[in-house]
């Protein structure tokens, strides 16, 4: 059955007009604030809202699941323009770009939005009844997790940020706002997670919520906490002493015997497409869902449509497949040689023409004159496999529509803890053997054997490489992918040697993400020049001016 979390919408707040208070970014009238959340289930119900804040076109529907996370070495947008949906794909972006603007705004308002929540429930649950209080206490746990995730997309991604704790503060004119110290934001990232860890159930022991798919769990916290100090130890804070403690977050994941790998990874594929929530991969997953395909509530999304497998549209059967994602072909031919099984669910070599209905056609079939250079033209646009619409979405889930779908987008696997958990031991010099597990468990699911397990004799720089190349295979396509690469300090050079690899392949190879990019100034994207101008206490990112 597919899910309906998304489908409320807060009843906390009615919306008026655009606003001054820019950190809070919507303008709203309190109407009848005083006559709700009297209860848990009034709670649950606006608490429903925030989290329907993550299905948003500005959040994981579109920009920081497939828009700001594609140039990297293994994916890169179509074509070689850099003008409309390609501008910041290809590193072209600047501060006046629409949607960076849009997605800072939006996670300004959802941090508001869950500041809100936690002050108005946490003033009043002391009234309640021991059941509803028990329940109230839950929800404020889940709100102050989603605050922390809100608050770490914005320091990853725009890094010297404002830090507001509460409503009040973002009533403040825009004239008196600082940015904070990054550390002083991880450490209240780390505050609220902590918290969230300590109060949530775990997934598979939750009895008291009504619904706990797709929503935030101890794991989901302690997971997502140790991706945060992962991040927080590599650039551009480098406090190393994070991986000690990331590697403590993920431990607590990995022995406590409540999460595991799905045995077939195309199931992990299959139950995303269709709207299956498995407690024991599934740590945090975006849900998406509308049953017409109209959107009018925005709960759908653009996963498998700007991502997927290219497919043209055919009248009554499928909306068209833009598939913008195309996969950087080195990445393809350096998998290639480790005979995994998993790159034939991750990379496709195929589409679906009009002619062909749901039956795929490869890209080389349809090569009329087969030279070396029109073959490499077809492998350069190969695209993401994952999220084959035409492959996995059943009757009940699909929707024919030209730019959305019902697909939904993990935010955080449990391979992933799996393979943080190796990389937070072998830089805090922790156990190896336990790293090389955690490795192993993730290729053991994708090999279907122990024939391909890594040694326990790989030295750390090795075991460093080895995590890192597990990583690219696992998580390809997932959102991932760049943000390991700024936080380990690469990204600049990573980009670099993979347009030096792909002219020694192919000469007439494209790769506009190294066109424009420069060392110091894409780890970060600038702060919102609309913002900045009425924000006269903050500086402009390196590298953006100011």
């Amino acid at each position: 059955m597919k899910k309906i979390l998304f489908h409320c919408i807060p009843a906390l707040s009615v919306l008026l007009f655009a606003c001054s208070d820019l950190l809070q970014e919507e303008s709203f009238v309190e109407v009848g604030k005083d006559n709700y959340v009297n209860n848990a289930t009034e709670a649950e119900t606006v608490l429903q809202g925030i989290y329907k804040n993550l299905a948003s076109e500005q959040l994981y529907s579109y920009h920081l699941s497939l828009l700001f996370t594609i140039s990297t070495d293994i994916a890169q947008c179509e074509g070689s323009a850099t003008s409309s949906f390609r501008e910041i794909p290809t590193n072209s972006h600047n501060a006046s770009t629409a949607q960076i603007s849009q997605t800072w705004q939006k996670l300004y308002a959802s941090i508001y939005a869950a500041n809100d929540f936690i002050e108005t429930v946490s003033g009043r649950m002391d009234g309640w009844g021991a059941t509803n209080r028990e329940l109230a206490e839950i929800y404020v746990a889940e709100a102050r997790a989603l605050r922390a995730l809100f608050y770490f997309e914005l320091v990853r991604w725009y890094g010297n940020i404002v830090l507001v704790k509460s409503t009040s503060e973002s009533d403040k004119p825009a004239t008196e706002y600082v940015q904070a110290d990054p550390k002083e934001v991880y450490a209240f990232i780390e505050e609220d997670l902590k918290y969230a860890a300590e109060v949530l159930p775990w997934a598979v022991d939750d009895t008291k919520r009504s619904t706990k798919a797709y929503r935030f769990s101890k794991g989901a916290a302690l997971g997502l906490l140790a991706k945060v100090y992962c991040t927080w130890a590599g650039y551009p804070l480098y406090d190393e002493s994070k991986w000690a403690d990331a590697a403590d977050a993920a431990r607590r994941v990995v022995e406590s015997g409540k999460h595991r790998l799905i045995p077939d990874y195309e199931t992990v594929w299959s139950n995303t497409c269709n709207g299956v929530w498995d407690a024991g991969e599934s740590l945090l997953e975006v849900s998406f869902y509308s049953p017409t395909g109209l959107d009018s509530d925005n709960t759908a999304g653009r996963i498998g449509k700007w991502n997927g497998v290219s497919a043209d549209a055919v009248e009554g059967l499928r909306g068209r497949n833009a598939a913008n994602w195309k996969v950087v072909y080195t990445f393809t031919r350096e998998w290639e040689k480790q005979n995994d099984p998993r790159m034939a669910l991750s990379i496709a070599d195929y589409k679906y023409v009009a002619a062909s209905g749901r039956t795929p056609v490869t890209y080389f079939s349809t090569v009329s004159n087969p030279t070396e250079d029109n073959l490499n033209k077809q492998r350069q646009i190969f695209t993401p496999g994952k999220w084959d619409t035409e492959k996995y979405v059943n009757t009940a889930n699909y929707i024919v529509n030209n730019d959305k779908s019902n697909v939904n987008w993990y935010l955080l696997r449990y391979s992933d803890v799996l393979l943080l958990f190796a990389e937070a031991l072998n830089e805090s010099g922790g156990s190896v053997v336990d790293a090389v597990d955690a490795v192993n468990a993730v290729r053991r699911r994708g090999f279907g054997d122990t024939a391909h397990d890594l040694s326990y004799g790989l030295s750390r720089d090795q075991l460093r490489e080895a995590i890192r190349k597990e990583r690219a295979y696992e998580l390809c396509f997932e959102g991932h992918r760049k943000q390991d690469l700024i936080r380990w300090g690469i990204y600049y050079d990573r980009v670099l040697e993979t347009a030096q690899e792909l002219v020694d392949w192919f000469p007439n190879a494209n790769y506009t993400v190294a066109r424009f990019i420069v060392r110091g100034r894409h780890e970060l994207l600038p702060i919102p020049q609309r913002d900045l101008d009425l924000m006269t206490k903050c500086k402009q990112n390196p590298g953006w001016g100011q």
